[in-house]
């Protein structure tokens, strides 16, 4: 069975060996973007050395839609597309040229939470259970028919860097067992359920900013939600953009009267902050420029940063 594999990220790395290690499989092609193009994602994964121990061609390209990229993949014949770690819909000549076999993979229980950005989301939500799916693509945005899906509880202290690397292992996990269907012949999906359809919307680096007004709970919420891969809840110190990549609930913030982005304490390179009911102890942190925080100075817009 041949297989070409369409995407730029670290998702796209597992699935590539995964297929390439499948007995009845060969990868024929990899479409995946140029390394000038990398800035398109926070998790993107060069895929020259997995294509080339693959055998198989590597093909650079900027839009998987572009006239050349189409007529490549319709020469190539493959028996299935696997569209993963890829941020473009596929149109519909793409989908003609792979004879309507593409396979993607989200990150989230499908038909719930369809779009973009899934794994900051379901922190940020709240979500309890959350599930990595593998589908035909449509013409709609998430929305084909399911071939697998694995379901596991988000835990509570869940951050994305965790939350991702368990979608990873079910992608590993389910894959397997969909490649062997499809060479079984079996092509059949499940139709998603619309009626539980949600969407999620996408999101940039702007959207990290913390706001200190906001209770501990939503600030750590954000700060597990951002963290890496992404590119982390963020803040002020003297105009100089300071990146919170873990913390934790400060014990002592209730014994502290302040307003919210104070600096309350500076402890073995942690800086306990205040929020709108208590405050967090930032574990983890980086600042451009020289590391100079000190307690009683404040986070956040140039005008309230200490002096």
């Amino acid at each position: 069975m041949k297989a070409v594999v369409v995407g730029a990220v670290q998702s796209t790395r597992v699935a590539l060996r995964t297929i390439a290690a499948a007995s009845k499989w060969r990868v024929a092609a990899v479409i995946t973007l140029p390394s000038t193009l990398a800035g398109r994602h926070s998790d993107y994964a060069d895929l020259r050395e997995d294509a080339a121990a693959a055998n198989a061609e590597l093909i650079e390209a900027a839009n998987a839609n572009a006239p050349e990229i189409v007529s490549r993949l319709a020469a190539i014949a493959p028996d299935a597309v696997f569209v993963i770690g890829w941020s473009q819909i596929c149109g519909p000549e793409f989908r003609a040229a792979a004879k309507g076999r593409v396979v993607g993979f989200h990150p989230a229980p499908l038909p719930r939470l369809r779009g973009r950005a899934v794994i900051p989301w379901t922190i940020l939500l709240d979500e309890k259970i959350s599930g990595s799916t593998l589908f035909w693509i449509d013409e709609g945005v998430d929305s084909g028919p399911v071939l697998a899906q694995e379901f596991f509880h988000v835990a509570p202290d869940e951050t994305a860097t965790t939350l991702y690397d368990r979608h990873m292992a079910a992608l590993e996990r389910i894959l397997g067992a969909v490649l062997n269907s499809i060479a079984s012949g079996d092509l059949a999906g499940r139709p998603q359920d619309e009626r539980y359809a949600t969407y999620a919307s996408r999101r940039t680096p702007k959207d990290g900013l913390i706001d200190w007004s906001r209770p501990k709970e939503q600030v750590l919420r954000l700060v597990r939600a951002a963290t890496r891969p992404y590119p982390g809840a963020w803040s002020t110190w003297k105009g100089r953009k300071l990146v919170v990549w873990s913390a934790t609930p400060w014990t002592c913030g209730d014994r502290h009267a302040s307003t919210p982005g104070r600096v309350l304490a500076v402890d073995g390179g942690a800086i306990a902050v205040a929020c709108a009911d208590g405050a967090i102890l930032a574990t983890e942190w980086t600042l451009e420029g020289e590391a100079d925080i000190r307690a009683q100075g404040a986070l956040g817009s140039p005008e309230r940063t200490e002096k």
